[in-house]
């Protein structure tokens, strides 16, 4: 029998700090703001309005992802200014390759104990994604869970929308052979492969390459591909795209063209990067086991029609992308061959 009257601050859950946060992140959730917001942070849900002018069919498109064991890496070493920004990189990107607009995103944050200035920390990473992506951060969650997470862990995850016309759809109809692959270099292992990482960090976690740390360089956040790639669709008819997720290019490629395709890739055509390099000596992981974790230094793929190759790396290029003409799209079985 209950002697003394009990909290919910009892049990582990401080409802004082969750508002405290609501207040500390409002001015930074605003910079993301969209004319098409509607109300306020702090509601039940979110509001968006789709500007009826904008689209003549609009097609919504969605993503949800997570940031996976990258995780446990930014929180060993206490690093938690980014993770945000791999967590909206890894929703926005993938919505994109359909050709989408990302237009709001939306956050679910679990941890064991809410400590508000981690978790701001955590926020102000995710706006700075949404920002560089273009879409409003409308809302989320933060859940205050002591039986689920030890002091110190938390739990991501993300979700967007995005827009588009019906007739800019991306989705690779139009490919035939002869098609060019575009590759993209990727800023690192992006946000995946990290269990494999970290496992190889337990045979040499001390390294540094070209003086930076490796711990600090396994933790540059994801790429956000998104506004050179609208950029691009303006400039280029783009026929397909691939985000180099988990599964590298010979798992993700295939799923941007036909059954009746495969992808001819010149492995001579770029460096994938000396993080890359670590991973594969120190692991002693084979080339085939790389290519199917890693994006091993490629992390979007383009296919345009040959004739529109040169002009799309330009544009790539024009608005700051590391962009090559990476292989050809061929007859034959869907897969990827590397030669």
């Amino acid at each position: 029998m209950m002697t003394n009257p009990h909290t919910y601050k009892d049990a582990g859950v401080d409802i004082d700090a969750g508002n405290s946060l609501v207040q500390r992140i409002k001015p930074i959730v605003a910079r993301t703001s969209r004319k098409e917001v509607l109300g306020k942070l702090g509601g039940f849900n979110g509001l968006f309005a789709i500007s009826p002018d904008r689209y003549e069919e609009p097609v919504l498109v969605s993503g949800t992802d997570g940031v996976g064991t990258k995780l446990k890496l930014a929180q060993q070493l206490q690093r938690h200014d980014t993770i945000g920004i791999d967590l909206v990189a890894m929703c926005v990107n993938d919505v994109v390759v359909q050709g989408a607009e990302p237009l709001f995103f939306l956050d679910y944050f679990a941890c064991g104990h809410l400590d508000v200035e981690i978790a701001v920390e955590i926020v102000s990473g995710i706006a700075a994604g949404c920002e560089q992506a273009g879409a409003a951060l409308i809302g989320g969650e933060t859940a205050e869970m002591p039986d689920m997470y030890s002091n110190g862990e938390y739990d991501l995850a993300g979700f967007c929308v995005g827009a588009v016309d019906r007739k800019d759809l991306i989705d690779g109809s139009t490919i035939k052979p002869g098609d060019t692959i575009i590759g993209i270099a990727s800023s690192g292992p992006h946000s995946n492969g990290y269990s494999l990482i970290r496992r190889v960090l337990e045979v040499d976690g001390h390294s540094e390459i070209n003086g930076i740390p490796l711990a600090e360089l396994l933790l540059k956040p994801t790429k956000i591909y998104v506004k050179s790639i609208l950029a691009l669709m303006q400039e280029v008819p783009i026929k397909s795209i691939a985000h180099i997720t988990g599964g590298g290019i010979t798992e993700n490629l295939p799923r941007a063209y036909a059954n009746n395709m495969h992808a001819r890739i010149d492995i001579s055509s770029w460096q994938q990067g000396p993080v890359f390099d670590w991973l594969a000596h120190t692991g002693k992981i084979t080339v085939d086991e790389m290519r199917r974790t890693f994006n091993c230094g490629v992390g979007m793929i383009v296919i345009v029609d040959r004739t529109n190759a040169a002009n799309a790396i330009k544009v790539l290029e024009k608005f700051g992308e590391n962009a090559w003409h990476l292989g050809e799209i061929m007859d034959g079985a869907s897969e990827v061959k590397y030669r």
